[in-house]
């Protein structure tokens, strides 16, 4: 089976001086700005097309959120005080004044999706025990695991009421099939514990699930309610874009500053989670080095030395360079998916953003 984005990235702007990745040394491997021709695009930058429209994506996140009991109100007060990096809702804003112009529709479909979005993290961090996110606790840890599952489902429910109020059924298909693939997704990703033989297919198909999906969905209901006639490339733009997102997320696992991911490193093996790096790893490790990474498994809680060995066999494997071979073969797929559509500013943005995900302090 061919691998999803199996290649490299070739940026046609860059110029002939652009390096392959086979020709690049393994320091070079993470910068991103090597690979991809050209400096990386800040989240700012990407944003600042539709920046003031973003602060409206805000007030009507709060409007939709709000009930009329005191517990629900007090934890959306907790979800909504930080806002994250609201990059979801950035997609939908663009991908709307793509030959479009600024709807009232976007503002609300945005904000949908960004309850969605809240929604998986919340039932995500409450099936994994987690105690921090984004550097603060979690809804599971400050209250409990019960009220972190009714919340999660509070959020999609009123995405879906919202969705009806507007009366777009399309809207309402594009929003219901990313949830249901969400829904497998994390099922698919109980089987990516605890298991090494976890193959490069099912974990395509898990990100693909769990990650791209509401990422195609953004972009899509964009198209929507800006130009329909673009919402193929727009669609799958975001899926590509959502795949070269989490495979880079997952670098980060073996890479990433915890001061600017917000997560400490090792995460994934800590939990006994295989994730791409790994999985291209093990394909170059000694029976002996396999053995290790077998033996961190059976360990319910793996110490600090253990997580770091495991790391450095990975690294020295390759798993690095093979993951972010196939994050830039993605990111190729996005950035060549809107090629076709009319420049300016909305569309200088999104490809910036096939820079933004897969740079993220790599």
């Amino acid at each position: 089976m061919k691998p999803e984005c199996a290649g490299r990235f070739r940026n046609d702007r860059a110029g002939a001086g652009a390096q392959s990745l086979e020709s690049r040394t393994p320091s070079e491997m993470t910068n991103r700005s090597t690979v991809l021709g050209t400096a990386p695009a800040a989240l700012t930058e990407i944003r600042a097309p539709v920046r003031d429209r973003l602060e409206e994506v805000m007030d009507e996140l709060r409007r939709i959120a709000v009930a009329d009991y005191s517990m629900v109100d007090e934890v959306n007060d907790y979800l909504l005080r930080v806002p994250g990096k609201m990059f979801r809702p950035t997609l939908v804003l663009l991908c709307s004044e793509i030959e479009g112009g600024p709807s009232r529709d976007a503002i609300t479909l945005a904000a949908v999706v960004e309850l969605v979005h809240i929604a998986t993290l919340v039932h995500d961090d409450a099936v994994d025990h987690s105690v921090l996110r984004r550097g603060m606790p979690t809804v599971n840890s400050v209250w409990t695991h019960q009220i972190a599952i009714i919340m999660g489902d509070y959020l999609y429910s009123r995405s879906v009421t919202e969705l009806a109020r507007l009366g777009n059924l399309e809207a309402v298909r594009v929003l219901a099939t990313a949830a249901n693939t969400m829904s497998v997704g994390e099922m698919r990703q109980l089987l990516s514990y605890d298991d090494i033989s976890y193959s490069e297919g099912e974990y395509n198909r898990l990100i693909a699930a769990k990650t791209a999906s509401l990422m195609s969905a953004a972009c899509e209901l964009g198209a929507l309610a800006g130009n329909p006639r673009h919402r193929r490339a727009l669609r799958d733009y975001g899926h590509a874009l959502g795949m070269a997102f989490q495979i880079t997320d997952d670098m980060l696992d073996y890479v990433g500053d915890e001061e600017v991911t917000g997560k400490p490193p090792g995460l994934d093996l800590r939990g006994h989670k295989v994730t791409l790096p790994l999985v291209g790893a093990l394909r170059e490790m000694s029976p002996a080095e396999v053995e290790e990474v077998r033996h961190l498994f059976t360990l319910p809680e793996p110490g600090d030395d253990d997580v770091a060995r495991i790391v450095a066999l990975v690294r020295r494997n390759g798993g690095i360079e093979y993951a972010e071979n196939r994050a830039v073969a993605c990111a190729e797929r996005a950035d060549r998916a809107i090629r076709g559509l009319r420049p300016g500013p909305a569309l200088d943005a999104l490809q910036g953003a096939v820079y933004y995900v897969t740079d993220r302090s790599l």
